[in-house]
């Protein structure tokens, strides 16, 4: 009888247990963790997304496998979980930063933008005949006064704000590494070289190719990627152990 009532917690997306939980969306939560990395890092010039995309076949072509997204001119996501809900989500938040420019003719803040998306999300925890979305994402981006902020996506419809933050697979090890290095100070080479340092602590092998780094820039206010000569160039300055040289 405790394994059927357990089992209608766990099919039943808008019921409670009796201890308060939501299964399905701490089910969501596992579905996270098994995707590949991804990190966010704020700096006192904008903010730095990276991302270990993972070829995992030869056969790939590597620019099919996105997991940075740009949303608008001033804000890009980076995803972990699953990938058809990661796209879904960034397609929802583009289309959210067309409206408020249509709307009120000015750039979405990305706090803004966050609380819409995570909005969005969170009907996703209460209605019947639907499942959670099984992703996280980290939206980084300037705000229109040249803050940079950097948030996190939960899928229980939470947003969290961040100076630094990973998301995906082994997140605990690349926290804990970002908590003990992060430093107010960083500008957005510093920001870079401590995104890729912290993806080390997972995959030392870190290929160029299989990695992607967007800044979003303060100054600018734009969104670039970098290409694999300078994400090369910034792995040339780290060791085999994840430590920047001295």
């Amino acid at each position: 009888m405790q394994d059927q009532n357990q089992q209608a917690y766990d099919r039943g997306m808008t019921i409670f247990s009796p201890d308060g939980r939501l299964y399905q969306v701490e089910y969501a939560r596992e579905a996270i963790k098994r995707g590949t990395a991804s990190v966010g890092v704020r700096t006192a010039d904008g903010v730095v997304l990276a991302a270990d995309r993972q070829v995992r076949s030869p056969l790939v072509e590597e620019q099919s496998i996105e997991k940075l997204h740009r949303i608008d001119d001033h804000i890009a996501v980076a995803s972990a979980g699953h990938v058809a809900d990661a796209r879904q989500l960034v397609d929802f938040a583009r289309e959210q930063a067309q409206v408020n420019r249509l709307r009120y003719d000015e750039p979405i803040g990305v706090e803004a933008l966050a609380k819409e998306v995570t909005d969005y999300i969170q009907r996703y925890t209460q209605s019947g005949g639907v499942r959670p979305f099984g992703v996280a994402l980290a939206m980084g981006g300037v705000d229109p006064d040249g803050t940079p902020k950097l948030f996190e996506t939960d899928p229980s419809g939470t947003p969290y704000e961040w100076k630094a933050t990973a998301i995906g697979g082994e997140r605990e090890t690349l926290q804990g590494f970002l908590e003990d290095e992060y430093r107010g100070d960083l500008d957005l080479d510093a920001g870079v070289s401590l995104a890729l340092r912290a993806l080390a602590q997972s995959n030392e092998d870190i290929d160029p190719g299989a990695v992607e780094v967007t800044v979003i820039d303060s100054e600018t206010h734009s969104v670039r990627s970098l290409d694999a000569e300078e994400i090369a160039s910034h792995l040339d300055e780290l060791d085999t152990g994840g430590e920047a040289d001295e």
